[in-house]
């Protein structure tokens, strides 16, 4: 199911309206330094992997299921790579969206890349000059697994790194 239950029974109260959602992506290397994607069921988009939490489910955790779920590859989150706002989003159904995502590094333990749910189309690993068209928050995702500088917050508002405040 795309979305989870308690999102459902929220669309049948407030129908499209926009709703602030909690959600997780994830960067996943396998040993041959390549990344698994998924190419979108609901917009034939190739996309990294990523899900709604749900109600006290921890980001992490929540990753870890819906890799699995939606690919049937395990993983172990290895680092936090950053928290982001995706959207709005509007779905091609009309539901408008906008995700506070946690984002992490991710790496394969085990599994065999393939479609296991009905979010995606297809799933395979890609090298990074093999990426398809993916899109640039997704990249710029992609970027921040590939760097080795501490999480890296994207907003331009100031942030406490290591205890103290941007200049």
């Amino acid at each position: 199911m795309p979305a989870p239950e308690y999102v459902l029974k929220l669309r049948e109260k407030i129908g499209h309206d926009p709703l602030w959602l909690p959600g997780v992506r994830g960067v996943v290397f396998n040993d041959a330094g390549e990344i698994l994607l998924g190419q979108r069921a609901d917009n034939g988009r190739w996309a990294l992997i990523t899900g709604i939490l749900e109600p006290g489910e921890e980001p992490a955790s929540g990753l870890v299921r819906e890799i699995e779920e939606e690919t049937g590859v395990v993983v172990e989150v290895e680092r936090l790579l950053d928290v982001v706002v995706n959207g709005p989003i509007t779905f091609p159904n009309g539901d408008v969206c906008t995700f506070l995502s946690v984002e992490y590094r991710c790496r394969y333990v085990a599994g065999e890349a393939r479609v296991n749910d009905d979010e995606n189309l297809a799933v395979g690993w890609f090298s990074l000059d093999t990426l398809p068209d993916v899109g640039p928050s997704h990249l710029e995702c992609v970027r921040r697994a590939l760097s080795e500088d501490p999480v890296g917050f994207t907003s331009s508002e100031p942030r406490i790194r290591n205890g103290t405040l941007p200049h």
